[in-house]
This record gives structure tokens, C-alpha cells and sequence, in this order.
């Protein structure tokens, strides 16, 4: 099939609405319904600081990548950008990292779906969970482009629902039931301060708050396929800091002012105890369903965009032609059904060890480190591609621009290089480290080898 039928036949069906829920549910993970209670352990109230500044820095690679992908709204987004500004190696790693990283978080989410379903079903294998998930969202994104709009539109729209609700009634018992201010947020500095855990503790708290971000960049990849992107897609990221402000913050400065710090999450998921606290007794029934679609969300988001980054890879030359083979209907159908099969790999691990936590806290560790490679791949093929319009003189014409080129770019790679310092002082993500140059010869090897069968 050839380039121009193959885009043909990729449909714009991704309206304005759907790509609003997708930019607010892709920044609202799994990770801020159960993960918090561990990170605040690092660092106390100063959370609420780290969220802040990891958003500002999410934010200003969205605005890099936005600016790309407005100019030029393409499904692959920034592994095309990589491979068309920065060279083909830059496109081959930046695809397949992405891939691997996100079918390595997917997996991680079917391993937790399998423990929320055991909540009310305990003696559910987690193995036929797992196997029923991967069938059903698979379904969904095989009929039409519209359908994983629509199923993350309403998912999305679950998961600010109980943010809005847990916020709402957190501020109503901090103003009613604990007193005038400031005395109410006592919590916020009280038990050894702001940061009773010192610099050191703040700083490891920011390498584990950047993945509750990951997935903001399906914003990009689903470019290709949004209704109007020069409109939908800076309205989408330029929204992403006040999202952040709203959800995270709003609710971390919540969390840490109803209970002293090392209180909270004593009793299980801090957002149940919130629950509890305002008389709700099915608490712990509505968010088991609240991070059950939220988990199901992330594995939906995982399937469309691997198979569309695998489409933009073949396109490229960096994955078998039959990838970028497109339906009648406008999906990549091959790439969906290769993610599923390889998706199905977590069904055996589940099956050979049970205990599924096992198996997500293995795989958490390789997707902090898979992030690292692929916001910087990101970073530094923005600042090639402002360079290209630069020298060819038509950079005033980019519609979308990001905020002090060079300067920020250069910052963000700062940014993420001591984010990378950090992880070595953790056990927990030191081999994380140690994998990414491992990673990264690799898949050079597997590249240069690519050339040579050719």
C-alpha cells in the first residue's frame, strides 16, 4: 500500500472534546490513587512542591513536542521528528524505546487490574483477569478510532470525577471541622516542617513523582488522528499546567493537611480515609472502581498509541512494512494485534507468580528509566528542529512556539540529568541506571544491524 493511500486512510476522528479528557486523564494515573502514601514518606508536605515542579518541567517538553506536532500533525510524532531532524538511529530508538516502555507500563497495569478485581473476587486467577482485559480493550480499539476516543473520554471523565469530589469535601472538613486560619493547615508545617525529610528526600521525590506523568505525550501521537490540530492540540497542552495545579497540587495540599504527613496511608489508600472521613462507607468499594477504570484507561491509551507508533516506525523504514498496513476503517490493525500477543506475556507471569506486586514493582523500575531516554529524545530533537527552521528562515512561521529556545531546552536536559544522579542514589532505581547505556547500545546494535540485512 502505498505512503499517500496509507494516509488516506488514517482518519481524523478525534474531536475536540475527546482530546480535552485525553489530555486531563493521561495525566492522572493509578499512581496518584494508591502511590502517593510512599513518596510522601520521602519527602512529607514538600510534595506538594515536588508535583509542582515536575509539572512546570512536563509542561515545558508538551510545549516542545506541541510545537512540532502542530507544524506537522503526524501519527509516530516525535519518533518522525526524531528520525526526519536528528538522524535515523534518533527515530529507531525513540519508536521502539517508547514501545517497549509503554508495553512495559501497560503490563504493569494489568498486573495491579488483577489485584483491584481480587478485592471483590479473591479467588479470581490473576491470569483469566489479565486475559479478559487484554481481549476487551483490544476489541474496542480494533472497530474504530472513535471507540478508544469515547471509552477514554468516559474513563477519564470517572477519574477527575472522584478528584473533583475527594478535593471538594477535603476543603469542606479543613474549613468546618479543624478550625480558623492558618491554624486549619497546622499539618503543613507541623511534624518536623515543610520538608522534614531535608533536600535529600525532596530530591528523591521528584525522580518518583515524574512517572505519574507519563502518558502526557499521547497528546502528540494522537495528532495524526484529532480533528483540527492546529486548534485542539495547543488548547490540550496549554492546559496541562493548570490540570496539574487543580489535581495534583489540589489534592496533595488536601492530603496534607487533614493528617500530620507520617499519618497518612497508615490505614490503606489515603484516598479511602478521606472517604471514611466524611461518612462515606462503601469508601473503599468506589475507589477499588474509580482505580480499576483508571488502570483499564492506561492499557487502552498503551494499545492505541503503540500501534500507531508502530505505524509510524514502518513508515520510516524502522519497523516491518506490514505495521503501517492500514483498514478500511482507518486503524492499524497488525500493530494493535502484535501489542495485544505481546501484552499476553504478563498473562504468563501472572500465572507463574501470583503474587502480582512482584511483578509490577520489576517492571515500575524500567519504565522510569525508559521516560528518561524518551523526554530526552524529545528535548534535543526540538532544539534540532527549531534549528532547521532557523536556518532555512522560516521559523516565524511556526504557529505553536515554545517558551525561551534555547535556554529551556537546555535546562530541561539539566533537569533531567540530575533527575538521573538521583536514581543512582536510590536502590530501588540504581539499576535502572545502570539499564538505560545498555538499552541504548542495544538497540544501536539492533539498528545497524536493521542496515545491514537491508
Amino acid at each position: 500500500m502505498s505512503e499517500e493511500r496509507q494516509s488516506h486512510h488514517m482518519r481524523r476522528s478525534l474531536k475536540n472534546r475527546h482530546m480535552q479528557m485525553i489530555a486531563l486523564g493521561t495525566s492522572i494515573g493509578t499512581g496518584l490513587f494508591y502511590g502517593s502514601a510512599p513518596t510522601i514518606k520521602l519527602v512529607g508536605p514538600g510534595i506538594i512542591l515536588s508535583y509542582l515542579l515536575a509539572g512546570i518541567f512536563i509542561f515545558c517538553v508538551m510545549r516542545m513536542l506541541g510545537e512540532m506536532s502542530v507544524h506537522e500533525p503526524v501519527s509516530g510524532s516525535f519518533s518522525h521528528f526524531a528520525n526526519k531532524y536528528w538522524g535515523h538511529f534518533a527515530g529507531y530508538l525513540s519508536g521502539w524505546n517508547y514501545w517497549i516502555l509503554y508495553m512495559m507500563a501497560g503490563m504493569a497495569e494489568l498486573a495491579a487490574i488483577a489485584v483491584y478485581m481480587n478485592f471483590w473476587f479473591p479467588a479470581l486467577p490473576h491470569w483469566v483477569t489479565t486475559l479478559v482485559c487484554i481481549l476487551v480493550i483490544a476489541t474496542i480499539n480494533l472497530v474504530h478510532v472513535k471507540a478508544f476516543g469515547e471509552v477514554e473520554f468516559w474513563s477519564s471523565f470517572i477519574k477527575v470525577a472522584a478528584i473533583v469530589v475527594m478535593i471538594l469535601f477535603g476543603f469542606w472538613i479543613i474549613f468546618t471541622d479543624m478550625g480558623s486560619f492558618p491554624q486549619n493547615f497546622h499539618n503543613l508545617w507541623d511534624n518536623g516542617g515543610f520538608f522534614p525529610n531535608g533536600s535529600v528526600g525532596f530530591l528523591m521525590s521528584l525522580a518518583v513523582v515524574l512517572f505519574s506523568f507519563g502518558g502526557v505525550e499521547l497528546i502528540g501521537i494522537a495528532a495524526g488522528e484529532t480533528e483540527n490540530p492546529q486548534k485542539t492540540i495547543p488548547k490540550a497542552i496549554n492546559e496541562i499546567l493548570i490540570r496539574i495545579l487543580i489535581f495534583y497540587i489540589g489534592t496533595m495540599l488536601v492530603l496534607m493537611t487533614l493528617a500530620p504527613w507520617d499519618m497518612v496511608g497508615m490505614k490503606g489508600s489515603p484516598f479511602v480515609e478521606i472517604f471514611n472521613d466524611i461518612g462515606i462507607p462503601a469508601a473503599a468499594n468506589i475507589l477499588n472502581f474509580v482505580v480499576l477504570i483508571a488502570a483499564l484507561s492506561v492499557f487502552n491509551s498503551v494499545l492505541y498509541s503503540n500501534s500507531r507508533m508502530l505505524y509510524g516506525l514502518a513508515k520510516n523504514g524502522n519497523a516491518p512494512n506490514i505495521f503501517a498496513s492500514i483498514t478500511v476503517r482507518g486503524i492499524p490493525m497488525v500493530g494493535i494485534v502484535f501489542s495485544s500477543v505481546v501484552a499476553l506475556a504478563i498473562v504468563l507471569l501472572t500465572y507463574a507468580y501470583p503474587k502480582s506486586g512482584e511483578v509490577f514493582m520489576q517492571l515500575l523500575g524500567l519504565v522510569v528509566g525508559g521516560l528518561i531516554i524518551s523526554w530526552g529524545i524529545i528535548i534535543i530533537t526540538h532544539i534540532k528542529f527549531r534549528k532547521h527552521y532557523i536556518k532555512a528562515g522560516t521559523d516565524k512561521q511556526l504557529q505553536f512556539r515554545s517558551f525561551l529556545y534555547p535556554w529551556l531546552d537546555y535546562l530541561c536536559l539539566l533537569f533531567l540529568l540530575g533527575i538521573v544522579c538521583v536514581m543512582y542514589t536510590m536502590d530501588s532505581m540504581r539499576m535502572s541506571v545502570y539499564a538505560m547505556p545498555i538499552w541504548v547500545l542495544f538497540m544501536y546494535g539492533m539498528f545497524k544491524l536493521k542496515k545491514k540485512n537491508r
